[in-house]
């Protein structure tokens, strides 16, 4: 299920984002990007709808993932439904 940000309480969201952003540990390469900075740009991206918010009612468990990675989980959950 997706939930917009704007529907999440702003120091909440600040939480996901950070927290995400920690976990995740991403390569910049060469330059060092700060977490303020990887901060800004997790939330830039949720403001353009590059990056979306999924709550899983079966992990029960809220993530952040690239609009490609959703629409990809929804063809990974549709295709591995039981055809009766």
């Amino acid at each position: 299920m997706l939930i917009p940000y704007q529907q999440i309480d702003p120091t909440t969201l600040m939480s996901l984002i950070e927290h995400y952003v920690l976990r995740e540990g991403t390569d910049y390469g060469d330059s060092e990007v700060s977490t303020e900075q990887k901060v800004a740009q997790v939330k830039s991206q949720l403001q353009s709808g590059e990056a979306l918010i999924v709550f899983s009612e079966f992990h029960e468990s809220v993530n952040i993932v690239s609009k490609a990675q959703f629409h990809a989980m929804q063809s990974e959950d549709y295709q591995s439904e039981p055809i009766y």
